[in-house]
Formats: C-alpha cells, structure tokens, sequence
C-alpha cells in the first residue's frame, strides 16, 4: 500500500512558476512507476508527465524529478499558462512496464493539489 499526498499548489500569474511536491508513505516509491496527471474543470484527467515523458502541453515547460531519499516526487512547472489551471494529481503504479500515460494503469493516487493560472 502507498499513501501520496500532494501539496505546493496555489494561485500564481501568468508566466510564473510553482513546484508540486508528493510525499510517499508505505513501501518506498522507488519500486513504483510515478505519474503526474491533471483534470481541469469539465475535462478528462489527463496525462502530465512521468520519467521522461511529458504532454505536448507542458513539454519544455515541467520537469518531473525525484528524491529517493525522501521519497518524494516533484513537478517543476515554468512558464505557467491560464490553461495550466487544473487539480494536479500524482499516481503511482505497480507495473513499471506498462504505458506511463495511461491513468488505468496507476494503482494510487494523491488527493490532488489546485494549481490556478490566472491572466
């Protein structure tokens, strides 16, 4: 079992930047797949980034890094956008071989942190 708890969100301009965090607890996340995805009001949670895959979206913009140490996961996130506005959640998955994107294949997941872009 792995607990993940999100937390770094908030309200930010356009062009600023934020760094979510995601905190694991339970069996240390090195041996799972992390993810981070996001659902905006209205819209499909969709994939964000994870190892070094990232959306069209966000690419060039976010990096997804990691802290085995503290077992923690990070989103840097740069040159945010309106459109940026969403929840953030972090996943975790069992099955390091199956496709990143795919939220089906995450087993847990945080209770999301609001990250709101304004203009």
């Amino acid at each position: 079992q792995v607990q993940l708890v999100e937390s770094g969100g908030g309200l930010v301009q356009a062009g600023g930047s934020l760094r979510l965090s995601c905190a694991a607890s339970g069996r240390t996340f090195s041996s799972y797949g992390m993810g981070w995805f996001r659902q905006a009001p209205g819209k499909e949670r969709e994939f964000v980034a994870a190892n070094t895959y990232y959306s069209h979206s966000v690419k060039d913009r976010f990096t997804i890094s990691g802290d085995n140490a503290k077992n923690t996961v990070y989103l840097q996130m740069n040159s945010l956008k309106p459109e940026d506005t969403a929840v953030y959640y972090c996943a975790a998955k069992r099955n390091l071989l199956s496709p990143v994107a795919v939220a089906g294949n995450y087993d847990y997941w945080g209770q999301g942190t609001q990250v709101t872009v304004s203009s």
